[in-house]
């Protein structure tokens, strides 16, 4: 049997290039997502759900023998000060965000230790290194993703497990539109205007790629990264350098 991976939220943006690395890499890639793609075989999946989360992950289990990758990769965002965060916002952004990686993660641990090793990647992001403004849950739901990937190596590391989270900045993906789209309706800002600015906001002077942040998940799991564990790999185009 060859190797493995499991991608939350694979069907789009970040999720979607990750998928496509590591089936170019060989592995047999599993998507769990509520929508599917054509790129892999797909799992729909309420990743809010833990009960979910572990029948589809016994599923592949079942099916392949072994899991060698998790890319605990599915978020949503919310852009809202602490006063207007409703708690059901709180309880949406983090049981997809935060439950629903802690679920992944739990369920394929014991496979893993199984093996004696295996790699997750999570996706945190730029926000669990600064703050940004009016983004008072998604800024805590990515740090708390930072800090699982941290007390997952620490716990793990005895069983050749490694556990990283990288931390993309302003990336082209569905995620980021849908926010623009918002702020846009909400303020009458233009999109173009507000386009141009999220670029000259980062040094390098543009928003980053999809493609490249999988470059850097797929890097993160591989053996080339055989001796980096409990770390946040920021790829942000310089924006949390300043």
């Amino acid at each position: 049997m060859g190797r493995v991976c499991i991608v939350t939220g694979g069907s789009s943006g970040i999720g979607r290039s990750v998928v496509e690395v590591f089936i170019e890499d060989g592995y047999r890639v599993f998507n769990l997502d509520i929508t599917a793609t054509d790129a892999c075989e797909t799992i729909r999946c309420d990743m809010t759900r833990v009960a979910e989360v572990e029948r589809a992950i016994a599923g592949i289990l079942a099916t392949t023998g072994r899991i060698d990758v998790l890319v605990a990769n599915a978020g949503i965002h919310f852009s809202a000060t602490i006063e207007d965060t409703a708690e059901a916002d709180f309880d949406r952004v983090f049981a997809t965000n935060v439950k629903g990686a802690y679920a992944a993660i739990r369920t394929v641990l014991p496979a893993m230790k199984a093996q004696h090793g295996g790699a997750i990647v999570l996706t945190a992001s730029d926000q669990a290194l600064v703050g940004k403004s009016n983004s008072f849950i998604y800024n805590l739901s990515k740090s708390a993703i930072a800090s699982m990937a941290r007390t997952t190596a620490l716990d793990y590391a005895q069983y050749g497990i490694r556990a990283n989270a990288v931390c993309p900045g302003t990336i082209d993906t569905p995620l980021y539109h849908k926010a623009i789209d918002a702020y846009c309706a909400r303020s009458g800002a233009e999109e173009a205007a507000v386009h141009a600015e999220e670029a000259q906001l980062q040094p390098l002077g543009r928003i980053g790629r999809p493609e490249e942040v999988a470059a850097l998940i797929h890097f993160l799991a591989s053996d080339k990264a055989s001796f980096i564990t409990g770390s946040l790999q920021v790829i942000d185009g310089g924006y949390t350098a300043r």
